[in-house]
């Protein structure tokens, strides 16, 4: 996964087109609802797959946060609720562990004219995905307050904390750093990047043993206590979007977020002048490492296994006709890192590209890891509560995720 990542990334025009010969636009037959999340980046492909599709298609698209909250029930029903979803390397793995999703492979030799090869996400040698984007958590920081404070661009967590103290001892902000810490998924990830970054491995090698108590997991969740510290005491209701409203209402000078937020910060809407001041910088590494605290991710379509065939090939033709349309990724290239064929990459693919060149590592898209990333959260905000300690906290996760793995058969 790590390799093909990589590949995706720094390959944006692959070595062949894949062999299709219809033209997938169009659609006159099915039905197409798909569930997908709730960001910018994601609106333009749907309203790049809507207008694939055509005005006579019976086309309809729900964005939610809780995407991944909806999904598996969603794609149960049969016939399922959605007919198609948009998945990520983390949310794909309980929906393929359950059969929920429809190999591609028909689908992909018929209307995949313009997919690049490396565009195609196999399991057991059968296409279940198309990506059609990159994403990683990186800095952003504003280059006037950094330039007046005589603050360089941090490149370690350490020295992120350090400028942070530094932004908020000169008195301009009480609350100068912001991250996705809100309670749930966003603050478990936030664990998941900096227990990568200090090297740590969550499971013992070749079982599914929880491997995250010890002095690694520790120092992760010290760094993070440390950052909420200086961010605003409302944090655990934060996530992306919270985030940043915060940055262009001009309350943060540092943060760690995501690169396809740049399609909303960066755009002509809002302050300017702060916008102006945006500066996008690596992921920062911790602990001594060498490899960047975050974790590399790719987005792209999956069609549902309880839906009519002629549901899923109107489904697929309308989002694949988006994942391969080079107008739309070169028309919006701040609005993601496409990995769409003939893309020249936006100034704002320079966060997402250096974490791989970091060798970030991709999240794990193994089945367990759901369930530990769904134990972590209530354990964490006791810690930051200070109601507990750390090793408490590890112990506590591990337990929870030990329960939930002999439920489910893994241990």
């Amino acid at each position: 996964m790590k390799k093909l990542l990589i590949a995706l990334l720094f390959t944006f025009v692959s070595t062949g087109a894949y062999a299709g010969g219809h033209s997938p636009c169009g659609v006159t037959n099915g039905t197409i609802n798909v569930l997908a999340n709730e960001f910018t980046t994601l609106r333009i492909v749907m309203e790049e797959a809507e207008k694939c599709a055509g005005s006579d298609a019976d086309f309809s698209v729900t964005h939610s946060v809780d995407h991944q909250k909806l999904q598996g029930p969603a794609l149960e029903a049969n016939p399922a609720e959605f007919t198609a979803k948009i998945v990520t390397n983390g949310s794909i793995t309980p929906l393929m562990s359950k059969g929920l999703l429809r190999p591609l492979d028909d689908l992909v030799e018929k209307y995949g004219a313009n997919l690049n090869k490396s565009q195609l996400i196999t399991f057991d040698g059968k296409v279940y995905a198309v990506a059609f984007m990159a994403n990683a958590q990186h800095l952003w920081y504003r280059e006037s307050i950094f330039n007046e404070l005589g603050i360089a661009v941090p490149t370690t967590y350490e020295e992120v904390i350090a400028a942070a103290e530094k932004i908020k001892a000169s008195g301009k902000m009480d609350n100068p750093y912001a991250g996705a810490f809100k309670a749930g998924w966003n603050l478990s990830q936030e664990f998941v990047n900096m227990y990568l970054g200090h090297g740590g491995e969550f499971f013992k090698p070749g079982t599914a043993e929880p491997s995250i108590n010890n002095a690694k997991g520790v120092a992760a969740l010290n760094v993070i206590k440390k950052l909420t510290e200086l961010s605003n005491p409302d944090f655990l209701t934060q996530d992306t979007n919270a985030v940043k409203e915060e940055w262009e209402s001009g309350n943060v000078a540092i943060m760690h977020i995501w690169g396809s937020g740049a399609a909303s910060l960066l755009d002509d809407e809002g302050d300017q002048a702060i916008k102006a001041d945006t500066r996008l910088a690596a992921p920062p590494t911790v602990g001594g490492g060498s490899a960047a605290a975050t974790t590399l991710w790719w987005d792209g379509l999956a069609i549902a296994k309880n839906t009519s065939d002629e549901n899923a090939e109107a489904s697929f033709r309308a989002l694949v006709g988006a994942a391969s349309s080079t107008e739309m990724a070169n028309n919006n290239p701040n609005a993601a890192v496409w990995l769409i064929n003939g893309y020249t990459p936006g100034d704002a693919a320079v966060g997402v590209l250096a974490a791989a060149k970091m060798g970030a590592t991709p999240y794990p898209s193994i089945p367990q890891m759901g369930l530990l990333h769904g134990a972590m959260s209530d354990e964490m905000v006791e810690f930051l509560q200070g109601n507990e300690s750390a090793e408490k906290a590890l112990e506590d996760i591990e337990a929870a995720y030990i329960a939930k793995a002999k439920e489910q058969g893994f241990l």
